[in-house]
């Protein structure tokens, strides 16, 4: 069972028994061991996974950590876990807060069994910082998500490169949720100044911004059904097909479908982010249907499997090239985060 596989059954079973897991105990039992077990750590090795832990000094006497994580001796997590429903925030981790301070761990989790929430000491050494640089939501994750848990995974495990990106992790968390909060809320006193000053040359009376206020935010909600809607223009509109080529060497009865072909077509749009669209060309074969960078077989992003009764993509150089099922080849938009790693990774 691959990574995403393992969290995917947890998730699965969340889903079935969360009603159910009324206390932290319960929790700890049905979600959280689990958790710790797909990230590749042996639950049952108490000088792995240490249950209760308790530092040897500089912490209230008594006082716990659920768990301490520890490779070759050193322990580098801790966990804190709470019961469900119970507020994650900084200020109900006390002991996350004392204990990060007196042992090697660079980093600690703070979890109800569904959300886990990732910090370290990136502002000041040895001081938790207090806010996450990093949430996993066993209720709603993306394949990125998956990429950026599978760091913790015990064979993959390396603070350096952990620490390198964490910091880029945290701010973007903090500018998507402000991005959000601009695009999806009333835009804020300072946005609609920085916009209405390039459109109008009035005074900007607080009536004016008002106005201004309504009207851009109606601009930004057009925006993104533009930026969507061009998208999937592009993506299924009849263009050039010189970059589609079957491959006659897999042998007699290869049929290009026209499925096929809108699915190159929103490849192409994803990879539009990164490279030129141009560099992206659609092989086809008996088995499958490739799509690659440069023609290159050693570029390839994914596949298609694209049956009369079912169709399925398998995309490569995530570490997990399983098929995925898809209803309709809008799916594949689904995939985008995997898809854009896929090409990252050939394309370095």
């Amino acid at each position: 069972m691959s990574f995403k596989e393992s969290i995917d059954a947890i998730a699965d079973r969340i889903k079935k028994q969360r009603d159910h897991a009324n206390t932290e105990e319960a929790v700890k039992t049905a979600f959280i061991l689990p958790f710790i077990k797909a990230l590749g750590y042996d639950v049952f090795n108490p000088q792995e996974v240490v249950p209760e832990f308790i530092a040897d000094h500089g912490v209230k006497k008594g006082e716990k950590v659920d768990y301490a994580i520890k490779i070759d001796g050193e322990t580098i997590i801790l966990i804190e876990c709470k019961q469900p429903g119970a507020p994650l925030e900084s200020k109900h981790a006390g002991q996350l807060y004392r204990y990060f301070a007196v042992t090697d761990a660079r980093f600690a989790i703070l979890t109800d069994g569904v959300r886990y929430l990732f910090y370290s000491d990136l502002e000041k050494d040895n001081k938790m910082d207090e806010r996450p640089f990093f949430e996993f939501n066993l209720s709603s994750y993306s394949d990125n998500d998956i990429d950026e848990l599978s760091k913790f995974v015990k064979t993959e495990f390396d603070i350096d490169s952990i620490i390198s990106t964490a910091t880029n992790l945290k701010y973007m968390k903090s500018l998507i949720a402000e991005i959000r909060n601009e695009f999806t809320g009333t835009p804020s006193d300072e946005v609609v100044r920085i916009f209405a000053k390039r459109v109008y040359d009035g005074v900007l009376t607080q009536h004016a911004k008002d106005q201004f206020a309504v009207l851009l935010s109606r601009a930004f909600s057009q925006f993104i059904k533009d930026s969507i809607k061009s998208k999937l223009d592009s993506a299924f509109e009849p263009e050039d097909n010189s970059n589609v080529e079957v491959d006659i060497d897999e042998g007699d009865g290869i049929i290009t479908t026209e499925e096929e072909v809108q699915g190159y077509r929103i490849i192409q749009a994803i990879a539009s982010e990164l490279v030129d669209a141009e560099r992206v060309f659609m092989r086809d074969a008996k088995a499958y249907c490739a799509i690659m960078i440069d023609d290159n077989r050693l570029k390839s992003i994914c596949r298609f499997y694209f049956g009369s009764k079912k169709m399925s993509i398998s995309i490569l150089n995530t570490g997990d090239d399983s098929k995925i099922e898809i209803k309709s080849l809008s799916d594949i938009f689904k995939h985008k985060d995997r898809i854009l790693a896929s090409i990252r990774e050939v394309d370095k």
